[in-house]
């Protein structure tokens, strides 16, 4: 047990962001030359200093504030002193807790010495102000957070950015500091992970490949460009972390559109951010110069939830989240060994392979299958290359008659679904009055009524998922000519690239293996991203009849 003069005097300061706003008078400057005469003054022995730069009052989770409490906790304390009861803590209900509990059980005297507080004393006026004056501390604080949150939520509603954290790949405008600008060296790496993406490749093989070619990790590459970084500088510069990758993969700010509201904090007690639900958020378009196209980060976002089942060699497959059995609709799943040739990988239905009986053999090797993919998507960019007008005219007339018959059916049901959800209020209505009259027991009642609102979030969802549909049919005129802009791309393409396979294919069905005619043959039929199955031999027949 330390003897009192052993013991240090605890002299505590703290600034937040909000009260360095205020000027010099609280400034961590101002704060420790007041404590420094005042112990001089009082003659207390071992001042020592704790500091939070840059912490609000109302978190208890501040560095220099829990060490000073280890040391009270370990009886090296004896007097805590602070500027006023403010930069204590602005939470009436732990700055009570501290003083009241914890200092009196290991015998520390607590000093105010703005408020004239000193619980040497319990019995002057001062001590019966004190919590009066945390809850006005405290009050500030709400008042404070209040004020924030209406400032920050105009200029979120505006479309400035409120993130803090600014994507990686951007830099801020020196001369607009809401303003992005395209960080050319950062950018190209951002593209070489969506490209990568793009090719079948997840977050922890992108990282490899980014460690490999000795590509500065984001928190390295911005020590090296003289910005601040939070945290310990890692040992290994080009370590990429997986979940690094992922949430650059999923940054929506890529494309150009800036995206306020994605996270939100309960209360000023509670600093934790949880994610909002996307409804909620602002998506404002075109703020900022984009490094990855819109149409790349869809395609980005639709095969990253794909989840691609790893195989134990490590290998991958260009195919892998694309193939599926023609039958029963199951994924087929991508086999490969150490101890065979690369020319016997293969894929086979999962549902054969997890539950034998549940669906007949669907198999394929992988290099025939490339083969067959490469030759019709072949064909298909050299016929739309060559004849884009016919091409245009004929899908056209083909979408717009599936369009119109799903709309029809889809609005169809969405009335009745509407018309039934109606109905279920008037129910619920009938049955409450019943229960109040007596009419309806009680278990009766929360049993139907549990029903019925089981049934009215079904239908909701299902109301949700339709509106959603008829929007997807009503743009297929606009996917159409977005699928011909990108076969543009590829009028010149030699070879099955994966890239180009991702971004033109949507899915791919293998059919089972007939030999019926003594020589085994297979049917493939690939669903082209937003066009759907586009049936080649019968445009060019079609066209042959009409240029005869």
């Amino acid at each position: 047990m330390l003897r009192a003069t052993e013991k240090i005097t605890a002299l505590y300061c703290r600034l937040s962001q909000e009260d360095a706003l205020d000027g010099e008078s609280n400034s961590i400057t101002h704060q420790k030359d007041i404590l420094l005469k005042y112990c001089k003054d009082h003659r207390f022995f071992n001042p020592t200093f704790f500091v939070d730069d840059g912490y609000s009052g109302t978190s208890m989770d501040r560095p220099g504030f829990q060490k000073m409490i280890e040391e009270v906790e370990n009886d090296r304390v004896s007097t805590v002193i602070v500027k006023d009861l403010s930069r204590f803590s602005r939470n009436s209900a732990m700055a009570g807790m501290y003083i009241n509990i914890t200092f009196a059980e290991h015998g520390v005297r607590f000093i105010a010495i703005n408020d004239n507080y000193d619980t040497i004393d319990p019995n002057s006026i001062d001590a019966d102000f004190a919590g009066l004056r945390n809850w006005f501390n405290e009050f500030y604080a709400r008042d404070t957070s209040r004020k924030i949150r209406a400032v920050n939520k105009s200029k979120g509603e505006r479309g400035i950015p409120l993130t803090t954290n600014i994507p990686y790949g951007y830099v801020k405008d020196p001369e607009d500091r809401t303003n992005w600008l395209v960080d050319e060296e950062a950018a190209q790496v951002v593209k070489r992970i969506f490209n990568l993406c793009m090719e079948g490749r997840g977050p922890k093989q992108i990282a490899q490949v980014l460690k490999e070619e000795k590509i500065l990790a984001p928190n390295a590459y911005r020590r090296k460009e003289g910005l601040n970084v939070p945290g310990m500088e890692s040992a290994d510069q080009y370590g990429w972390n997986p979940t690094v990758v992922a949430n650059i993969l999923e940054r929506r700010e890529y494309t150009g559109c800036t995206v306020n509201f994605k996270t939100y904090t309960n209360s000023i007690w509670d600093k934790k951010k949880r994610d909002n639900p996307e409804e909620n958020w602002a998506i404002f378009e075109g703020t900022h110069p984009a490094i990855i196209e819109p149409e790349v980060w869809e395609k980005v976002q639709e095969i990253r939830r794909q989840r691609h089942r790893r195989t134990r060699t490590g290998k991958s497959s260009m195919f892998s989240g694309l193939v599926y059995c023609a039958d029963c609709g199951a994924k087929m799943y991508y086999c490969t060994s150490n101890k065979y040739e690369k020319r016997q990988d293969h894929f086979v239905c999962s549902r054969y392979r997890d539950t034998a009986g549940s669906c007949t053999i669907h198999y394929i090797r992988a290099v025939v299958l490339e083969q067959m993919v490469w030759m019709h998507m072949e064909a298909v960019i050299a016929y739309v290359s060559r004849h884009e007008a016919y091409f245009r005219k004929q899908m056209e007339q083909r979408l717009l008659l599936q369009s119109q018959e799903t709309i029809r059916m889809h609005r169809k049901k969405l009335a009745q679904d509407e018309k039934r959800i109606t109905e279920l209020d008037r129910l619920f209505i009938r049955i409450y009055e019943d229960n109040v009259a007596g009419r309806v027991s009680d278990e009766r009642f929360a049993m139907m009524s549990r029903n019925y609102e089981d049934e009215q979030e079904q239908l909701k969802a299902e109301v949700q998922t339709l509106q959603q549909d008829i929007e997807v049919q009503e743009r297929q005129i606009q996917d159409l000519e977005q699928f011909i802009k990108r076969v543009r791309k590829y009028a010149d393409l030699k070879e099955l690239t994966p890239y180009a396979l991702r971004e033109l294919v949507k899915a791919i069905y293998i059919g089972a293996p007939d030999k019926s005619s003594g020589k085994r043959r297979q049917e493939i039929r690939i669903e082209y991203d937003l066009v759907g199955y586009i049936p080649l031999d019968k445009l060019m027949e079609q066209e042959k009849q009409e240029t005869a």
